[in-house]
């Protein structure tokens, strides 16, 4: 097991550093738009892309998820999904103090408890039988249902954003990638089967493979959005909780899955739950996060004309 756990970690800290290289990236595209075009729109990020690509530090970060993604395929290959995937939720505590480097404060206790709350109630329901499944032959008619729920869902939460505080709203399009990133897990598992079992062409005629593009690269975007217009580690911490509880819904409507009623896998998503309600609080009252925001809107993507 120790192989797959020191990849596990591996893959959670080059994730988390991606990620802060990522919004280190966006603030400096956003801070070289001296004429404020970005803010005047809904999604500033997609403005400032053509900017991002010219950047060493943003090739540096896409550099370093790449090595992530190697690392947690690895970790997978030599242990279980059940073994990596809570793993994979310490990127949060990495993140915590590389977002507060930002504001040159160390995390207070508090925010080390909150993170702890939060990565643990993830891992806890990653760790419940059934969690994520994504097992066995898909419905595809409920697919199709799920992602227009899924994008409307996407819609509402983007509309709920606008004019909201530069905290909530990095939450918000945060849970949005989160979404992108649950969809394109599930069309990444479709496209690996059909690869297997009908080949190349069969495959590339197929729309799961699109949308696995189209979903992930959304996510990319929006994830981008809300590294740069609030709080790194808050954003990190709604991903990372938005992402398998979203799967475990994909898992249910479209693949089958039954989840389980057995008193001990019950008991430990309630406790998950508690223990990210917790956590969610403990972050979006903490001072190092709030000051970490502030600064962020003020030089970042935060869409309020004249905070670009």
């Amino acid at each position: 097991m120790v192989l797959p756990v020191a990849l596990g970690f591996t893959a959670a800290f080059l994730f988390a550093a991606s990620a802060a290289l990522q919004r280190r990236a966006v603030l400096s595209a956003a801070d070289s738009d001296s004429e404020h075009r970005a803010s005047n729109h809904r999604i500033p990020v997609l403005w400032l892309f053509q900017r991002l690509l010219r950047q060493r530090v943003w090739l540096a970060g896409w550099t370093t998820n790449l090595g992530g993604f190697a690392c947690q395929a690895a970790a997978l290959h030599f242990g279980s999904v059940a073994l990596v995937q809570p793993l994979l939720v310490t990127q949060l505590l990495f993140a915590l103090p590389m977002a507060s480097a930002a504001v040159r404060r160390w995390p207070p206790l508090r925010d080390w408890l909150a993170a702890l709350a939060i990565s643990g109630g993830v891992a806890l329901f990653l760790s419940v039988e059934g969690a994520a499944p994504m097992e066995g032959d898909p419905d595809r008619g409920r697919l199709v249902v799920a992602l227009v729920v899924a994008a409307l869902t996407i819609a509402a939460l983007l509309q709920l954003a606008q004019n909201r505080g530069p905290l909530a709203y990095s939450a918000l399009v945060a849970a949005c990638a989160g979404i992108c990133y649950a969809l394109s897990a599930a069309m990444m598992k479709l496209t690996a089967d059909s690869l297997i079992s009908e080949g190349v062409l069969a495959t590339a005629t197929d729309w799961p493979g699109y949308l696995l593009a189209v979903t992930t690269l959304s996510g990319l975007v929006l994830g981008h959005q809300a590294y740069g217009s609030g709080s790194l580690s808050a954003a990190v911490a709604v991903m990372s909780t938005v992402n398998p509880v979203v799967s475990f819904t994909i898992g249910l409507l479209v693949f089958g899955a039954v989840p389980s009623t057995e008193p001990g896998p019950l008991a430990a998503v309630a406790v998950a739950g508690v223990l990210l309600i917790v956590g969610a609080s403990g972050l979006a009252h903490s001072p190092a996060v709030r000051m970490e925001t502030r600064s962020t809107a003020t030089h970042g993507v935060y869409p309020i004309r004249g905070n670009v």
